[in-house]
C-alpha cells in the first residue's frame, strides 16, 4: 500500500511529515547576505534552496501551501506527471490561479511510473530564483531487491543544486524590464546549494563544502534551479558518470563536465580516488551566443575535501570556454536511454500528429502615446512558437475553462507549422522589422487521448540565436535527434534514434538548430509547453496542450478539488448560464 507523505509550504516555506508524524514552520521572508549586502527574498522554510522532499516510487505526496509572501504564488512539482491530477501541476493561470498572499492550497498526487532527481519551484513571475528545492524519488520499497539502483548502490547521496542570485529583488528587477519591454539586467553569481564561492567580493567563507571519505563512490543529483543560464560544471581531476537525467536512467556516459539548462537535472556518479586533498567543483555559464552587452564572466566555486587531507588548498578547475557549442552539443547528443531499465519506455513508432514550432525571440509594437521601449529597433521584446506569442490568462485557468467548457479563455488553433518561413538561421534577417512581430494571443493544440505527437523544434535568428531549453509538463518526451541548420525532413529523419534515446521533460534546442521529440498524450489535462528561461516565458514563447479526455471514468479528468484557488471569474456561474448541459453533466461527476 502507498504511503502518504504530507508537506507543509508555509509562508513558502516546506516541512516534510512523514505518515505518523508532523512538524510544520511558518516562514515569511528570508534575509539572505550575499556580495556584502543583505538582501530579503521569499523562501521556502526559511532556507534557500528549499528542504529537500524524498519519497518513493508508489507514494502520495499532500503539500499544504500557506502563502504569507507579498506576492501570488503557485508550485509546480517539475517532471512529475500528475496522471489525473492536473489540478495540482502548478502552474499559474494554466492548471490553476495564484494562491493569494494569506490564502492556501493543498497539493495532492500520486507519484506513478517514475524515480529520480526531480525538482519543486515557484511558477510564478520570477520567484523560482529563490522558491525551489530537490524532489528526489526513490525506487519502490521491496525486500528483495536490496540493490535499488541500476548501478552499484553509492556510498551517500549529495544534491547539488546550481542557482543565480541577484543583489535586488528579483521581482523589481523582471518588472523594471518589463516596464521598458528589453533584457533584464543578468544574475550577480551564480551559487551551489545557495552559496557563491570564494570569486566574489566578499565571499571568501560564502563557500559549499562537501566532504568525502577516500575510496568511496558518491551519487550527485544536480539540478539546475536558475532563472536564465545554462551552466556548465565539473569537478577538478575527477571524472563523472552520468546515469540518469531528468529522472531517467540513462546508459553510463564518462565525462569531464557537463552542462545542464534550467530545469534539467543530472545524476553523475563521482568516486574520491585521487591523491587526498582538497578539489573545487565549479560552474559558469554556457552562453550560446555572444550577448550585447556582454555579460560578466563569474564562476561559482564549491570544495570537495577528503577525510584527513595533507593539502588544504584546493586543485583548481579549467571549465570550458562561456562559448563552447561544441562541449555542449557533445554532451547533450551523447546521452541514451538505459533499455529495459526501470520504467523505461519504448519509442512509439506510429505517429498521430506531426508538428513543426519555430521557437525565438520576437518584438511587439511599443505601447503608444509617451512610452518608451527599449527593445530592438525601439520595439518592445517579445518571444513566441510559430509567431504566436503567448499570452496567459488572468481570469480564469485555462484548466478550468477546459472542464468546465468555458469559451473565450483560450483558442484550440495553434498552428501545426509555422504561419511565417524564411530562412530560419540566416544572421541577416535577425532584424528583418517585418519578420519580428509575432501575434500575441492563448493559442493552444487539441489533441485527442492517446495521440502520439512529434515535434520538430526549429530555432531561429530572430534578434538572438540562442539555446532554448523547452520544458514539456504533465509528459516526458523521447528526444529522437538534433543538430545545428535547418530540419531537412528528407534525410536528417535518418538521424532518428528509435532504440534508445534520451528520456526527458526539459530539452535545450540548439543554437541556429533542431530537436525533434515525440510523446504520448495519455494524460487528459491542460498542459504547458514553454521555454525555461524565465524572461522568455514571460515574453510569450510557449503553447499548451489540450488533451481530451479517455472512453473511460479512469481516464477522465475529475473534478478540481474545493480549496482551488479562487479566480476573478467563478466558473459555475458562467456555465449555468453559458453551458447547462455541461455544468449538469459535471456538477454530477
Amino acid at each position: 500500500m502507498a504511503k502518504s507523505h504530507s508537506a507543509f509550504l508555509l509562508a513558502c516555506g516546506l516541512a516534510v511529515l512523514a505518515s505518523s508524524m508532523a512538524s510544520a514552520s511558518v516562514i515569511k521572508n528570508l534575509t539572505v547576505n550575499h556580495l556584502c549586502s543583505d538582501q530579503v527574498v521569499t523562501s521556502a522554510n526559511g532556507s534557500l534552496p528549499g528542504p529537500t522532499i524524498s519519497v518513493h516510487e508508489g507514494d502520495t505526496l499532500v503539500v499544504h501551501v500557506f502563502n504569507q509572501s507579498p506576492y501570488n504564488i503557485s508550485i509546480h512539482w517539475h517532471g512529475i506527471f500528475q496522471l489525473l491530477t492536473g489540478w495540482a501541476d502548478g502552474a499559474e493561470y494554466v492548471t490553476q490561479c495564484p494562491i493569494k498572499p494569506s490564502h492556501r492550497y493543498t497539493y495532492r498526487f500520486n507519484i506513478t511510473g517514475q524515480e529520480g532527481t526531480l525538482w519543486w519551484h515557484a511558477h510564478s513571475s520570477w520567484l523560482r530564483a529563490t522558491v525551489h528545492g530537490a524532489l528526489i524519488i526513490y525506487p519502490r520499497s521491496n525486500p528483495s531487491k536490496p540493490h535499488p539502483y541500476p548501478f552499484p548502490t553509492p556510498y551517500k547521496e549529495v544534491p547539488i543544486l546550481l542557482g543565480e542570485w541577484w543583489n535586488a529583488n528579483v521581482i523589481d528587477v523582471m518588472t523594471e524590464a518589463n516596464d521598458v519591454g528589453t533584457t533584464p539586467h543578468m544574475s550577480d553569481a551564480f551559487t551551489i546549494n545557495g552559496k557563491v564561492g570564494d570569486l566574489y567580493e566578499c565571499s571568501e567563507h560564502d563557500m559549499y563544502i562537501l566532504k568525502v571519505v577516500p575510496r568511496k563512490t558518491y551519487l550527485m543529483r544536480i539540478i539546475n534551479v536558475g532563472v536564465n543560464l545554462e551552466l556548465f560544471f565539473e569537478i577538478a581531476n575527477h571524472t563523472l558518470t552520468v546515469v540518469a537525467i531528468d529522472a531517467s536512467y540513462t546508459n553510463h556516459y564518462i565525462t569531464d563536465n557537463i552542462v545542464i539548462a534550467p530545469g534539467q537535472t543530472v545524476d553523475v556518479l563521482f568516486t574520491s580516488n585521487q591523491l587526498v586533498g582538497s578539489y573545487y567543483m565549479a560552474a559558469h555559464a554556457y552562453i550560446s551566443t555572444p550577448r550585447d552587452p556582454p555579460f560578466e564572466k563569474t564562476t561559482t566555486r564549491g570544495i570537495i575535501v577528503y577525510e584527513s587531507p595533507t593539502s588544504m588548498t584546493p586543485m583548481k578547475v579549467v571549465l570550458p570556454d562561456f562559448y563552447d557549442n561544441s562541449a555542449a552539443h557533445k554532451f547533450f547528443t551523447s546521452l541514451t536511454s538505459l533499455v529495459d531499465g526501470p520504467h523505461w519506455v519504448p519509442v512509439p513508432l506510429h505517429v498521430d500528429e506531426h508538428m513543426f514550432i519555430t521557437i525565438g525571440l520576437n518584438s511587439q509594437l511599443c505601447e503608444s502615446g509617451n512610452a518608451t521601449c527599449k527593445g530592438a529597433l525601439g520595439l518592445r521584446d517579445s518571444a513566441g512558437m510559430n509567431h504566436q506569442s503567448f499570452v496567459l490568462p488572468q481570469t480564469l485557468s485555462m484548466l478550468q475553462a477546459f472542464f468546465y467548457g468555458v469559451s473565450g479563455i483560450y483558442t484550440t488553433d495553434f498552428p501545426d507549422y509555422p504561419v511565417v518561413k524564411f530562412n530560419y538561421t540566416d544572421l541577416s534577417l535577425c532584424f528583418n522589422q517585418s519578420l519580428l512581430i509575432a501575434t500575441k494571443g492563448t493559442k493552444v493544440k487539441k489533441l485527442k487521448y492517446n495521440d502520439v505527437v512529434q515535434i520538430v523544434f526549429q530555432n531561429t535568428a530572430l534578434i538572438e540565436n540562442e539555446n532554448h531549453p523547452i520544458h514539456l509538463h504533465g509528459f516526458n518526451f523521447h528526444v529522437l535527434a538534433q543538430d545545428f541548420g535547418i530540419y531537412n525532413p528528407r534525410s536528417d529523419h535518418k538521424k532518428f534514434n528509435l532504440v534508445n534515446p534520451q528520456i526527458r521533460n526539459t530539452i535545450t534546442v540548439p543554437t541556429d538548430g533542431w530537436a525533434v521529440i515525440r510523446f504520448q498524450a495519455n494524460n487528459p489535462g491542460l498542459w504547458l509547453m514553454h521555454c525555461h528561461l524565465d524572461m522568455h516565458m514571460i515574453w510569450g514563447l510557449a503553447t499548451a496542450f489540450e488533451v481530451e479526455n479517455g472512453p473511460t471514468s479512469s481516464s477522465t479528468l475529475p473534478p478540481p478539488p474545493k480549496d482551488l484557488p479562487k479566480c476573478l471569474i467563478d466558473p459555475s456561474q458562467v456555465i449555468s448560464i453559458s453551458y447547462p448541459n455541461i455544468y449538469e453533466e459535471r456538477k454530477n461527476y
